[in-house]
This record gives C-alpha cells, structure tokens and sequence, in this order.
C-alpha cells in the first residue's frame, strides 16, 4: 500500500523490470493519502493475520501515517513501514539530490518521528543487508506484541544494481512460539475463579486472535461466569447469543464482584467513575497484561497472566472444570442466563421503538445493520454502531478503532479487510467526523481503481458528539451545557458526503425518513455483493 514520492523512482523501475520479465514481485496498491495506506494494511493484517508492507514519502508522508501508526500500535496489529529516506549525498550519484525538496525535508532523525509507538525502527544501510533487515523487520512485527515496524530506504541504497539476488523462501527466522502462563500461576488463578461466589470476566481485545473465543467460552461455562464486553471492544470477544454474555458495561457487577478476570483490556474501568470494591480481587490475562508500553497505568493486578490468552484461558478452563462447585455453576449460569434474556428482551424494544423517531436515531440505524449480518459479513467500527443492536456470534466478524483514537481508520481498514477477504461482505459504520477524517476521496478512489466493493454506512449526527459528552461530563451545569450553541463542536453545515462516493462511481443515497433506512440498505449491499461496486448511506440522524 503506497504513497509514492520521488524516493520511490528505483522501487518504480523495479518494479517495471519485473513486470515485463514476468518474475513475481509484491502486489502494489497506489494509495493518495497515508491514513487511508495505513489503515489498509491495518485493516487486511486485523483480518488476516499477516503484516502487510506500507511505503510513504520520506518525512512528510511519515508524519501524516503517524496517527495510523499509532493506532496499530495500540491494537498489537503487525505493520511493516516504509519510507523512502531523503538522498544523502548532493552529487556523485544518479540517486543523488535533485530536488529542493531534497534539503528541506531532511531532519536528524526521521525515525524519531514514530520511535514511541513502533517496535523497532532502522535505516537500510547497503543492499547486502536487504534479507536480513527485512526478514528482522517482519519477525519483529509478528512476535507478541504484535505491533508496527518502521524501516528507513536511503535513494542511494535503493538505487545500487542488483543482478542477483537470493534469499531464503520460506526466511529462517519465525517469530517466538505462542506461551501459555505457567502452571502455579494458572493454578492460583483457577482457585480464585472457582472459590469466588461472584467471579467476572471483562474482556476488550481478546477476540484479536479468533481461537481465544471459544476457550473464553469453556471458560465462562466451567466457572458459571458472566462475560462482559467493553463497551469500546476492538473485536469480538464474546458470543452476543451466549447466555453467558452480560452486556457492555459491567456497572453493577463490578459492585459486587470478589474476583475480576480482566482479558486484554487497558482500562476495564475508569477508576474516577467506578471499578471493583479494594478487596476484590482482580486478575489480568494477555499477551502483556501489564501494558508495558503505556506510560501510567495504575490497575489492580493481583495476579498477572502472561501469555497468548488462547493457551492461557484453555488451561483455565480446565483447571477451573476440576475445582468448581457444580452446584454454584448451576445457580450461576441460571441467573445470568434470565438476566441475558432479560437484557436482550429491553434492548429488542428499545430498537423498535426507535424506528418511529425523527430525527432517525442511531439506535435505528445499527438495529437495521444488524438485521443484515450474517456469518459471510464483516463488520468495521468507528465509534457509532450500537453493539446492543446487534448479534455478533462469528470470532473474526467485527473490528472496532484502537483505543489510541485515530480517527479516519474505519475508510481504509474496510477496505483492507476486503482486500484481505474478497468473498466476504464489509460494512464499514463511521460517523461524519470520522468519514472526514478518512481521507474519503482517497478512500473511494482505491475502492474504484481495485475493484474493492465496501458499504459505509455514515451515521451523520452534523457534530462531534464526543466533545460534547466530555463537556457535560466536566461540567454539567456550565455554561457550555447551558447554552444553545457548544463551540467547537459542530460540523454544521454538513457536506453532501453521497456526492463524495457518487464521484468514484459508488451507489450512494442520502437516507432522512427512518421507514426508508432499511429498503435503502438493501439496495446498497446489492450494489456491493452483485455489482460489485462500493456504496454509501448518508443516514442524516438526530443531532446531540
């Protein structure tokens, strides 16, 4: 996924060279902005697991993938980027500079620029080393935690000849094997769990790999345990129609809980608003349950799990299936299988209550997706869908922003993820703000030029309804909150974003009435499974 710039002249001719000798090379995507080639390579490495490369230009084109960069990074998902390293000699080479960009967008350290959220950064020093680097690069990238890597291209470097070149396929390197926590700690873990009279499960991120969901499954049903979903989860981590699933916000039950499992999640709870009584103890699970690479973060962790959580939460299962009371498992799940349906039955309502809102509600609009996800779909979210109107079930089925909070990811992921699975339908959900944010023009002309058919659904409130809920959040009473207009704060008047998709040759409609929403999804995810061609919904919904 590239955004090319003059750094990119060698890759180009070699690229030409090889494709006229009809020898193998990488598939290039020309990507027009950074945010949309990075939350592509996000978005097809969510789905398929493996790293995909991303080349920009120099310092300029770094600096605008920063704010995808640091997305990755939060979500472990494994990036492999490049970029082109201003040339470093003014003369004595054909690589040499020729350009006054050339002087101006040198700086001292361009890995500088992303050092904080990347594993690890270097500077290609001379083709002999090209295996090794890259090789280095990709095995870094993939070992837990996964995360993006960051590899500088000198022109000079990328300009010497290679006549031959020979590397090892498969490389000879593989990142580390998956762990598990060690026996005593599981051990104690399990004693916990099964010795608790209220035990909870918490988990953000754990469906990151699939197979950690059914094993959070046996978990859950070996202990009688409710399994809460963050109300920001990244993935699907839990079966929705799993009687043992509890929600999205924990609330109560946080109250009353003397054993916590919290499962990939940085921030389970926000400690000024609520969390778990001091004598509860709380168990972290994950890959690195204490977040290393976060400056300040204060958590309980009475005992800490390290380890791939797929491992780690089948050992506890186990352990907790031998030490569980059978008949406190029994009461257990009876309960918070009525409380599931319970919950289930008031969120049915309150989405058919509101189809007859107007201004559409958003509650309305993610009932209608909803209603269209089935297992051969994919769903991307940037903030807006409501989880409680939808039944997710499949592991691999649904993909949230990182909790980093670079807006504009939904655009490019949707797109990568597609990329990375053509034969599954993808509903990418943002807001107005987000889809500004996107790159969308950028978007949608990948989605035409490659033939890579995704629906947005744009769930367009006119204002950024985050900023207005930290406002009544500090200050309820302020004057803010008291008066008629909140500054900085509205994205009126709003552009006619259909128009935006209308001009790369999309299906884009502008839906108003909440009667028409579901005909009008139909249509789209027509366009885009039998025509093949990319939509958009400009749902004009309530404003804040």
């Amino acid at each position: 996924f590239a955004n090319a710039g003059t750094d990119f002249a060698p890759i180009i001719e070699a690229y030409g060279r090889r494709s006229a000798l009809g020898l193998a090379a990488p598939r290039p995507i020309t990507v027009p902005h950074e945010v949309t080639a990075v939350a592509m390579a996000h978005g097809h490495a969510m789905v398929s697991g493996r790293p995909q490369a991303v080349m920009v230009h120099v310092t300029v084109g770094t600096a605008n993938a920063l704010g995808g960069l640091m997305n990755a990074a939060r979500s472990n998902t494994p990036i492999f980027f490049t970029a082109g390293r201003t040339p470093i000699s003014e003369s004595g080479s054909l690589a040499s500079r020729d350009r006054p960009i050339h002087w101006a967008q040198e700086s001292f350290d361009q890995g500088a620029i992303v050092r904080e959220f990347v594993k690890w950064d270097y500077e290609l020093r001379t083709p002999a080393q090209l295996e090794t680097v890259v090789d280095r690069a990709l095995v870094l990238a993939r070992t837990e935690p996964a995360g993006p890597v960051y590899l500088t291209l000198p022109r000079e470097v990328l300009g010497e000849r290679l006549e031959t070149f020979e590397y090892a396929d498969p490389p000879r390197v593989n990142p580390t094997a998956p762990t598990v926590a060690s026996p005593e700690a599981v051990a104690e873990a399990a004693r916990w769990l099964a010795e608790a009279r209220n035990p909870v499960i918490v988990s953000k991120a754990g469906g990151r790999d699939p197979g950690a969901v059914p094993a959070l499954a046996a978990l859950a049903e070996a202990g009688g345990i409710p399994v809460f979903s963050d109300l920001s989860q990244t993935y699907l981590n839990f079966p929705h129609d799993h009687p043992l699933h509890a929600g999205f916000a924990p609330g109560a039950a946080l109250d009353e809980a003397d054993v916590v499992l919290v499962v990939e999640s940085e921030a389970p709870w926000f400690p000024r608003l609520a969390g778990p009584r001091p004598e509860a103890r709380v168990i972290q699970l994950g890959v690195d349950p204490i977040f290393s690479r976060y400056p300040v973060r204060g958590f309980a962790g009475d005992l800490a799990l390290g380890g791939t959580p797929r491992l780690t939460l089948g050992a506890l299962a186990d352990a907790v299936r031998g030490l569980a009371d059978p008949a406190a498992v029994r009461e257990r799940t009876a309960r918070w299988t009525a409380h599931h349906r319970t919950q289930r039955e008031a969120w049915a309502r309150a989405g058919q209550a509101a189809a007859v809102s107007r201004p559409i509600e958003m509650t309305w609009v993610s009932r209608c997706i909803g209603a269209h996800l089935d297992d051969r779909t994919i769903v991307v979210n940037e903030y807006d869908l409501d989880m409680t109107q939808v039944n997710l079930t499949r592991p691999g089925s649904y993909f949230a922003s990182s909790p980093a909070g670079g807006l504009g990811w939904a655009l490019g992921a949707a797109l990568g993820a597609k990329v990375a699975d053509p034969d599954r339908t993808v509903i990418a959900c943002v807001g107005d703000g987000s889809y500004i944010f996107g790159a969308p023009t950028a978007a949608h002309f990948v989605s035409r030029a490659y033939g890579i058919p995704v629906l947005v659904v744009i769930f367009n409130n006119r204002a950024w309804n985050a900023v207005k809920r930290a406002v009544h959040s500090f200050a309820p009473d302020g004057w803010a909150a008291r008066g008629d207009t909140m500054a900085l704060s509205d994205l009126d008047p709003a552009p006619d974003y259909e128009l935006v998709c209308q001009a790369s040759g999309g299906h884009a409609e502008r839906v108003e009435e909440p009667e028409a929403l579901p005909e009008a999804l139909a249509r789209a995810l027509r366009v885009v499974r039998e025509e093949k061609r990319q939509a958009l919904l400009n749902v004009i919904c309530r404003k804040p």
